[in-house]
């Protein structure tokens, strides 16, 4: 395989806010932030839902204000009648 063409791959951490879970891995990303974990370097990102969080992983129910999303969306695109 050619060298060039293969992106580099690097050590990532994933960090659940909500939680404070480590999810280790390796990707192509790359980010200005990072940690040293058990004498290893890591670019780290952090996310606001993971499956650590995610009510669809945990069965925790939330309530979801969708009202201000639907009410924008129909003025933005309504048509002007008149």
């Amino acid at each position: 395989m050619k060298s060039s063409v293969q992106p580099e791959i690097h050590n990532v951490c994933f960090r659940d806010v909500s939680t404070g879970r480590k999810f280790l891995t390796k990707s192509t990303l790359r980010s200005k932030e990072k940690e040293v974990i058990d004498g290893v370097e890591y670019f780290v990102f952090n996310r606001e839902v993971t499956s650590d969080s995610h009510p669809a992983y945990t069965g925790e129910k939330r309530f979801v204000d969708s009202a201000g999303r639907v009410e924008r969306f129909q003025t933005k695109f309504s048509r002007r009648r008149g």
